[in-house]
């Protein structure tokens, strides 16, 4: 952002209530603040639940970072008819309050404008930011001018931290701030002043330190509110629009109803655009056929950009439309109450009413999915909901689907065969988050705790945005990893050794390819699955560089011949095995970034290869017990194959349904 000459570097944290470490996304916010020391913080409130936001801003007063607060949502409370004083507050905060509404765009000039002020004066009577202590009784004062005497003699510290805020977490008995003390030479008289203050703190309240905090904070919000006149309206009651809202939208048969209307819509709505983009994919190939001259070049842009990266674009439009919907339901207020819709049934697999979000966010991309546990409490929620996240079938695997089930399904099934792809990642992901909550994780939740915004429409530029900038991050990856992967294949493909010379193939010696010679080698460990052919194989290996890969390499394994991509694809395989192979890749290892994220969510090596291993393994497992069982409606079964199918299955049965006993305390370190 730009003003006033002014270039602005603006850094989007995670929304938090305060800056204790209870959660990941707490302890994220805090070190950015403390690490990145911002030269203004911009603390956005959300007036119409004052009072509960202000206690952020308090905690920010101790860090003695300069401050300027939007107090967002200011329409709403207009509305309401509330009374806001908030020049009044501002002077009794120590920092500006700009009244603004980031829908309409209402007071950000201001707002840039007052944090342009506070940039050039800091503390002075023109920027209206001045520092201000928050007295929290003199047996807490008193401990922290104790501790501040001794940090005070760190000039490092004091360059990085403020002392006084140093102190009040340690009152609180921050465990972070606990560990950083502790490495210090008089860590042990610090904390004996800590010890005594709390004890004092104890003896006068009959609370522990950390209570005591916290109700003068609280304290000292009500009285700058009563002093600044503030009051609730009575106009016009959103939560009570809210309230009656939710009487039908959280219904939990029609939350379930909600999902199924979003993804249908996604199928049928997309395939009109998705025509289009298939003709114009054709068109431009026939335009390189009649224009080029013949050469490998010719062979390259037709048969592995055009072959490859186009049979992945043409998917554009329905992961737009997911997008779509997902940023509908985040705006407007509706993913939130997802989360509680599904809640009950969260506990009864072992999981956080929280997961339901990143799981749910999964649909779009695992990558933000993954780093959206943070928000989660609970280490052993986040760390199975990290684990069963992949299971959940991301944008990228619906070009799979559509691509496989067009092959074998006529139109009126195509939809009811995909969406038995979502429901089966679903179950899969409950019965690994019930196995893994009985045999390897213990611990108790800890409560769902979580706001409920107001509903409001949200506005359409915003939800476009949403959408286009995550569809964009797909248009990005097949113009760059997809594009260069396609490459690769087809010069794999279209290049062997023949006669001890390496040379360019035909259509008819692709057999005698590097690419042969590689899927040959892996191709006998998927013959159990139905799929023992070198394309298949190949195909499922590319896709953990990035699963838009595998319709890139099958649009190139395919693409030869007499028939069309979607022919020759029916012809290397049947209905029971094409369902086999879409089951392995909706459950097997996700794509190298998701991979990533997950490894730095988890900060645990073994945890990170833990999770491919299973994901792997289980995927096998799952499509072994597909193609076997339905083998034998076909009359193709094996008798070995299925003994091994049903030992899984009787195996899986069991632990799911074995009698809970605690399980195993794994050290996690996250």
């Amino acid at each position: 952002a730009e003003q006033d000459g002014y270039r602005f570097n603006l850094v989007d944290l995670p929304g938090t209530y305060s800056l204790s470490a209870y959660s990941p996304e707490e302890l994220y916010v805090r070190q950015q603040l403390t690490d990145k020391t911002p030269d203004i913080v911009i603390n956005v409130i959300d007036t119409s639940n004052l009072e509960r936001n202000l206690y952020l801003t308090t905690q920010l007063i101790d860090m003695n970072i300069p401050m300027v607060c939007a107090l967002n949502m200011f329409d709403e409370t207009e509305k309401r008819g509330d009374n806001i004083n908030e020049a009044q507050l501002s002077k009794l905060f120590g920092t500006p309050m700009i009244p603004t509404s980031f829908v309409s765009g209402r007071g950000v000039k201001e707002l840039f404008q007052k944090v342009i002020d506070v940039y050039e004066d800091h503390e002075s009577a023109f920027s209206g930011y001045r520092h201000i202590h928050i007295n929290h009784g003199h047996e807490i004062e008193h401990g922290i001018k104790d501790i501040q005497e001794h940090l005070k003699q760190y000039p490092d510290i004091r360059l990085r931290y403020s002392t006084r805020y140093l102190a009040i977490k340690l009152l609180e008995h921050d465990k972070h701030v606990e560990d950083f003390i502790k490495t210090l030479n008089d860590a042990t008289e610090i904390l004996k002043h800590r010890n005594e203050a709390e004890a004092r703190v104890k003896e006068e309240t009959g609370n522990d330190s950390e209570t005591a905090i916290m109700d003068a904070k609280y304290g000292f919000i009500n009285g700058a509110l009563k002093e600044a006149n503030y009051q609730t309206g009575k106009n016009k009651n959103t939560y009570q629009t809210t309230h009656l809202i939710d009487q039908i939208l959280t219904n939990k048969y029609l939350g379930f109803l909600i999902l199924f209307v979003m993804f249908t819509a996604t199928f049928t709505l997309g395939q009109y655009p998705m025509d289009w983009i298939d003709a114009g994919v054709a068109a431009l190939g026939e335009l390189i056929e009649t224009h080029f001259p013949a050469g490998p070049l010719k062979d390259m842009l037709i048969g592995g950009i055009i072959g490859g990266v186009g049979q992945v674009i043409v998917f554009l439009p329905q992961i737009l439309i997911l997008y779509f919907f997902i940023s509908y339901m985040e705006d407007s207020g509706y993913m939130a109450r997802a989360a509680f819709i599904m809640d009950r049934l969260m506990h009864k697999i072992g999981l956080h009413g929280k997961s339901f979000i990143p799981l749910v966010m999964g649909f779009g991309c695992n990558v933000p999915a993954v780093m959206s546990t943070r928000t989660i409490e609970s280490k052993r929620s986040r760390l199975i909901t990290m684990l069963i996240l992949p299971m959940m079938s991301c944008s990228a695997r619906l070009p799979i689907y559509i691509m496989i089930t067009g092959s074998f399904f006529a139109m009126r099934y195509r939809s009811l065969a995909m969406l038995s792809l979502y429901v089966i990642g679903i179950l899969v992901a409950v019965i690994m988050s019930k196995i893994f909550s009985k045999f390897l994780v213990k611990g108790e939740d800890t409560p769902f705790v979580m706001e409920l915004p107001a509903y409001h429409w949200p506005t359409l530029s915003n939800v476009l945005r949403s959408m286009w900038e995550r569809g964009w991050s797909f248009i990005k990856k097949a113009g760059t990893i997809i594009t260069l992967s396609t490459i690769l294949v087809w010069f794999t493909t279209y290049f062997g050794v023949v006669d001890g010379s390496l040379r360019m193939l035909s259509d008819e010696e692709i057999d005698k390819s590097i690419l042969a010679a590689i899927g040959g080698v892996l191709a006998w460990i998927f013959k159990p699955l139905g799929w023992g052919n070198w394309q298949a194989a190949v195909a499922s290996v590319t896709g953990l560089v990035a699963k838009e890969n595998i319709v890139g390499t099958l649009g190139i394994l395919y693409g030869g011949g007499d028939g069309t991509v979607y022919q020759n694809i029916a012809a290397a395989f049947t209905g029971i095995t094409g369902y086999s192979f879409l089951v392995f890749n909706l459950l097997c290892a996700p794509c190298f970034a998701a991979i990533g994220a997950i490894k730095r969510e988890m900060n645990n090596a073994k945890w990170t290869w833990f999770a491919i291993g299973y994901q792997c393994g289980f995927a096998y497992l799952i499509a072994l017990m597909i193609n076997q069982f339905g083998g034998w409606a076909v009359g193709a079964g094996s008798i070995i194959g299925t003994i091994v199918a049903v030992i899984v299955l009787a195996g899986l049965l069991y632990m799911l349904f074995r009698p809970y006993k605690d399980a195993t305390k794994l050290s996690v370190k996250m």
